[in-house]
């Protein structure tokens, strides 16, 4: 198996040094850079694995960044921030990140995140293609598509999409659904499957007026194929 390849867009050379440390200890391959705008041409020109973006940087904010890699890519991405506020942890996983750290952190906490992360991706690496055929819905590429037209989903929500996808008619509540995207089922991710699930109906409902994901009251959610 390839290493796999991680990039570290952090402006704080001790946490840089400290990330690149324990990740090439355990075998990672580790790019650093400590501006937003060196760190996003190179993800452009080469595919890479899993991305540990600071909030904070000195030349654009780390979520305007997300925002703009997601618009081209659903890798892994980990926000490393100092800020620990709900507002910020929730605006960082509505926009498209997996994870969210706060510093200070524990080196081997992090390890363990990316490591988690890398799991689902490699898997969705060598299983590209989920074809729903009865809708016309089908994923490729780490999103979905209905009749030829991709959906632009973030990651988290092809995540979600994907759970329902792949069992139809089940439903499955929000710590299900949780569960299958491999975040932590507190507070704050728990009262956003909510409005990723509004978002992945109002990507589904621009290219198909049908309906396809329904909510079971007092339950959860249910994909049904047109």
């Amino acid at each position: 198996m390839a290493t796999a390849q991680i990039v570290i867009i952090e402006d704080e050379k001790a946490i840089a040094d400290t990330l690149i440390h324990t990740l090439e200890m355990d075998g990672f391959s580790v790019v650093w850079f400590d501006t937003a705008g060196a760190g996003l041409s190179y993800i452009k020109a080469t595919q890479i694995d899993l991305l540990i973006l600071d909030v904070g940087l000195p030349d654009a904010n780390g979520f305007e960044l997300c925002k703009q890699v997601r618009e081209f890519s659903s890798l892994p991405i980990i926000f490393l921030t100092a800020r620990n506020d709900e507002i910020d942890r929730v605006v960082g996983l509505e926009i498209g990140a997996d994870d969210y750290v706060t510093k200070p952190f524990s080196p081997r906490e992090m390890l363990a995140r990316v490591k988690l992360r890398l799991k689902p991706y490699a898997v969705r690496e060598t299983q590209i293609n989920t074809s729903t055929e009865q809708s016309g819905l089908y994923s490729n590429n780490f999103d979905y598509y209905f009749n030829n037209t991709p959906l632009n989903l973030t990651a988290l929500e092809f995540k979600l999409l994907d759970k329902l996808v792949l069992s139809p008619k089940q439903v499955f509540s929000r710590e299900q659904l949780l569960s299958s995207a491999q975040l932590c089922q507190d507070s704050v991710y728990s009262r956003n499957v909510d409005s990723h699930i509004k978002a992945i109906r109002n990507k589904l409902r621009a290219v198909c007026h049908e309906p396809m994901i329904h909510t079971k009251r007092g339950f959860g959610y249910f994909y049904e194929p047109i």
